[in-house]
């Protein structure tokens, strides 16, 4: 088996992307691949990290001119280099990770990492592993990504390749493969547009990074233009989302407008032209799709070299200011759109949307050719190291125990995490399965109508997206994890009052249901499905925030016989009265941050089969609930508030680590070999 791990950072669009595409892509290309992605920084400072990535991106937003100077000093000096930047904890971590996971190949999408392991092995013959930097820059490439030694730089293009070779680094080990883009990005499903004839929609996207402010004029601007259709990504940003929608409901047959979304690549193949800042990954992203780009801001440093990328081959234009933006489209596509053909010929030569999957051919060599050399005894081989390096456990009689969690949020609702992301969360934790259930407002309801322009539930126009979504990272989920993924809602039927509210789980669900229909047709579309029904937060919450929804609660007589199940426990709270009542439970962590995790779950003993999870819910037999604590994960939240129980970030000093796990999920005190019926006790 071979190990890859990739280390990334939080600033800037392009390490994060690089990292997660180059990561599936290497378990797309092979079945004999572990992959982890790790983002040292986060782990080494947390809250000083969060710190220091809003401040760069403050700077990048509002004082870009003196970010540049910075990137300026950064690319001339050596000298922070040599001393670390005084990052001792991050040569401490880094140097533990390196030791506990024994990689065959470090990938590093992030400058700052090569120098810290060149620091770590200054003392020893060799590195027992391959050093592949990957470099987000295109041809302004900061000296930092090449100061310190590496096996194999890869680069975007040749221009890049140049420049580097010009720096002194040798030829042979420059690779020019591509910026790793989405994998599916190599095979799309959609085809790309063509040229529009006369009267036909030219449809244009325009992602909103910066410039907020000035962005609804610049939307007016190009709607004035004939023909234009544009769609609009305002990310997460909710308030921006509601002002468009208000401003351009004139033009509606003409605009939509989208919050976060997932599929950007797909919204980029049926584009025309795309309209946003000169942001690394983005530009990448429109190049693999052959997008034409009209770029309408570059921040000094590295965007200037994505800037020079679209001139230099005549991909595109970048408008020196946000009025120019209309001009350019109005003269790409002025002469029957002889220039647009002439951008989208130039973009499709350059173009390599399988980037991702040539890195990964690269990356899976050099594991090849490190373990042909002789390397000393690994320490994980004697029984230490990640969960993602342990040796897989022996398969588990059927039925065995299965720990469960049905009550989670991605970034398509109020979640933190993307839905990859909870994959790889919820998998390392050796998790049997989860149901991701993103919030779904009924816009009957007055409160439901301002969900709907918040980025707090799922935009219906997204509704086939997530389904898409969810059923992709099940394949994955259960082919990495053996664990099993199931779509659903948290149906949001929010009144006025407490008692006047509800919220309901719908769990593995097969496809879309109207999120205004009655509550009783709601359980109804669930149970054709073949879904569950279940009753969240019922009761009152004591320990966490949030508004009480006692509709279902109240009303129980009635809607007792339609639920397959109630939350007794939700994240911290305990609901004593429906063990009182013996009604049907289950217990949730509703997720929404990482630190969630630690809370109530579920405790099944069934087969590890959809049909038989969901039986044994129904019937509530063999079910308990349990109070996870992964004590390996737990170090990051060790030490508890003089008030209160919450938990807070710090670290767990070295002679407080913790010896391996036994070969048993983490959280659970149970002799899996008892008598299942011993499982009422875990309540």
């Amino acid at each position: 088996m071979k190990r890859v791990l990739i280390l990334t950072a939080g600033f800037g669009d392009g390490h994060n992307s690089a990292a997660r595409c180059v990561a599936e892509a290497l378990e797309r290309v092979s079945d004999d691949v572990q992959v982890e992605v790790v983002d040292p920084l986060q782990e080494s400072y947390g809250t000083l990290n969060n710190l220091a990535r809003k401040t760069y991106e403050g700077m990048v937003r509002f004082a870009p001119s003196l970010w540049g100077g910075i990137f300026s000093l950064v690319n001339k000096s050596s000298a922070g280099e040599r001393n670390l930047f005084g990052l001792g904890r991050l040569k401490v971590q880094l140097g533990s990770l390196l030791v506990e996971t024994q990689p065959d190949c470090v990938v590093c999408t992030f400058p700052l990492y090569p120098h810290i392991i060149s620091e770590i092995y200054k003392d020893h013959r060799e590195r027992p592993f391959s050093l592949i930097t990957i470099v987000t820059d295109s041809i302004s490439v900061n000296a930092m990504w090449y100061r310190a030694p590496s096996d194999i730089w890869c680069v975007p293009n040749p221009d890049t390749a140049r420049v580097m070779e010009d720096a002194g680094v040798p030829a042979d080990k420059i690779k020019a493969l591509g910026f790793p883009v989405p994998v599916q990005m190599a095979s799309p499903t959609i085809v790309p547009v063509t040229a529009p004839g006369r009267g036909e929609a030219r449809r244009i996207l325009y992602l909103i990074n910066t410039g907020k402010k000035k962005s609804g004029k610049n939307i007016r601007r190009l709607l004035k233009l004939e023909d234009v259709h544009l769609t609009v990504s305002t990310g997460r940003c909710a308030d921006l989302k509601a002002r468009l929608i208000e401003q351009t409901q004139k033009y509606a047959d003409r605009v939509r407008v989208f919050g976060w979304t997932n599929q950007v690549p797909e919204l980029m193949y049926t584009s025309h032209l795309i309209i946003t800042k000169a942001g690394g990954a983005t530009i990448q992203e429109a190049i693999a799709a052959k997008t034409p780009i009209i770029v309408n801001q570059v921040i000094p440093g590295q965007e200037a070299g994505n800037a020079e990328l679209i001139t230099r081959f005549r991909i595109g234009a970048v408008a020196e200011k946000g009025r120019e933006v209309a001009e350019l489209v109005e003269e790409a596509f002025a002469h029957r759109g002889r220039l647009w053909q002439e951008w989208k010929d130039n973009i499709t030569r350059i173009s390599r949307p399988d980037a991702s999957l040539r890195i990964a051919e690269m990356i899976l060599g050099e594991c090849e050719r490190v373990n042909t050399t002789h390397r000393p005894n690994r320490l994980f081989e004697a029984g230490a190291g990640r969960a993602m390096l342990a040796a897989a456990p022996a398969p588990a009689p059927n039925p065995h125990m299965l720990l469960c969690d049905f009550h989670i949020h991605s970034n398509y609702s109020d979640g933190r995490l993307t839905v990859p992301e909870l994959i790889d969360f919820y998998g390392r934790r050796q998790f049997d399965c989860i149901c991701i259930t993103d919030h779904i407002a009924d816009t009957r309801r007055w409160i439901g109508k301002i969900e709907k322009l918040s980025s707090l539930t799922l935009n219906p126009s997204q509704v086939q997206e997530y389904f898409e979504v969810l059923e992709r990272e099940r394949r994955r989920a259960w082919k990495k994890y053996k664990m099993l993924v199931m779509t659903g809602f948290e149906f949001n039927k929010d009144g006025y009052t407490r008692k006047t509210s509800a919220h309901l789980l719908g769990i593995d669900l097969k496809g879309p249901i109207n999120p205004s229909l009655d509550m009783e047709e709601t359980i109804h579309q669930i149970h054709a499905q073949g879904g569950l029904a279940v009753a969240s937060h019922p009761h009152i919450m004591k320990t966490e925030w949030g508004k009480n929804t006692l509709y279902l609660w109240e009303n129980q007589e009635r809607y007792a016989p339609l639920i397959d199940a109630w939350e007794i426990a939700n994240r911290n709270d305990i609901f004593n009265p429906v063990g009182l009542k013996r009604l049907p439970f289950i217990a949730n962590s509703d997720l929404h941050k990482p630190k969630h995790i630690y809370s109530w779950k579920t405790l099944l003993m069934c087969e590890k089969d959809p049909e038989a999870i969901k039986a044994c819910v129904r019937q509530n037999e063999h079910v308990a609930i349990t109070l996870y604590r992964d004590l390996n994960q737990m170090a990051e939240f060790v030490g508890r508030e003089e008030q209160g129980s919450t938990l807070k970030e710090a670290k767990v000093p070295q002679w407080m680590s913790l010896p391996p796990m036994p070969e048993v999920h983490p959280a659970l005190l149970l002799d899996a070999e008892s008598d299942k019926h011993k499982l009422s006790a875990c309540v």
